[in-house]
């Protein structure tokens, strides 16, 4: 038991200094931009389906859907733009 709670408190230790290091060695722009790439790539729907597999119908939704969302900011903006007379 005691060898467990080692192993364990190693692992977590392990990634504690992954997990900074990576913080530390990459800008803070590249990170958000590689989260918003991830976002918009519907990564967070690979290996979420039941027994960890992906389900492509929930895959393509939610890109298909981010895009349709990105489309409607960039319009909504254009026509607040045009009512406003910004342009």
């Amino acid at each position: 038991m005691k060898e467990d709670e080692r192993q364990r408190e190693a692992r977590e230790a392990l990634e504690r200094v992954a997990r900074d290091s990576e913080a530390l060695g990459s800008s803070a722009l590249a990170r958000s931009a590689r989260q918003v790439g991830d976002h918009f790539a519907g990564k967070d729907a690979i290996g979420s389906a039941e027994g960890g597999e992906t389900d492509p119908a929930e895959l393509w939704g939610r890109r298909i859907g981010r895009a349709l969302s990105v489309l409607g900011v960039l319009a909504l903006t254009y026509w607040v733009g045009l009512q406003s007379g910004w342009w």
